[in-house]
């Protein structure tokens, strides 16, 4: 055989193995990058829900000294009523930012009762909840740092040469409304 079309045989070989072995490697960062995007949104949900299964004991607690806020008591109840109904990462996030609402104007209404503010119930859970919601914030930043990776990896070559022969898009990161930023007001 012709040592030329031996050494173009070789070359060829060795570009396909080379294709190859960054078509897998670049296949298997995608699925790897949209499983830490799954697993990022699950940690999120487990947050949601925690922190929506603590909402019955608090309401419980400040029910007694709350007596004329009952507005404020219904938001937070149909807030985790969405809460624990969505279906949706989309609805979880709507719901989560009513909830966040109701919970900001329920402990600013709770400053003007002394003896619920010194209730070691109410201040434990209380703590239990800024704990958690801690938690979300941490989860929200490790779910939108996780898009930002994928995103960045299928849009910049090479990746988003791979990614369009994998069907693969954008994913959408979680962003607060504006409504949701402003402090309550409270009226009395």
């Amino acid at each position: 055989m012709d040592p030329l079309l031996m050494a173009l045989i070789i070359i060829i070989v060795l570009v396909v193995v080379i294709f190859l072995l960054v078509y897998v490697g670049y296949h298997n960062k995608i699925i790897r990058m949209e499983n830490r995007i799954d697993n990022s949104w699950a940690q999120i949900d487990v947050q949601l829900r925690r922190r929506a299964e603590l909402i019955p004991n608090l309401m419980e607690t400040v029910k007694g000294y709350m007596k004329h806020e009952r507005e404020v008591l219904e938001n937070v109840t149909k807030a985790r009523t969405s809460l624990m109904n969505a279906k949706t990462p989309q609805e979880n996030v709507d719901a989560d930012n009513m909830l966040t609402g109701a919970l900001k104007t329920l402990f600013a209404v709770s400053e003007n009762y002394p003896d619920l503010k010194a209730n070691q119930n109410f201040l434990n859970l209380q703590d239990e909840l800024t704990s958690t919601e801690n938690k979300i914030a941490y989860s929200r930043q490790h779910f939108n740092d996780s898009t930002l990776s994928y995103n960045n990896t299928i849009e910049t070559f090479p990746g988003l040469w791979f990614a369009k022969r994998m069907g693969r898009k954008t994913r959408e990161m979680l962003q607060i409304p504006e409504a949701a930023r402003e402090l309550p007001k409270v009226k009395f």
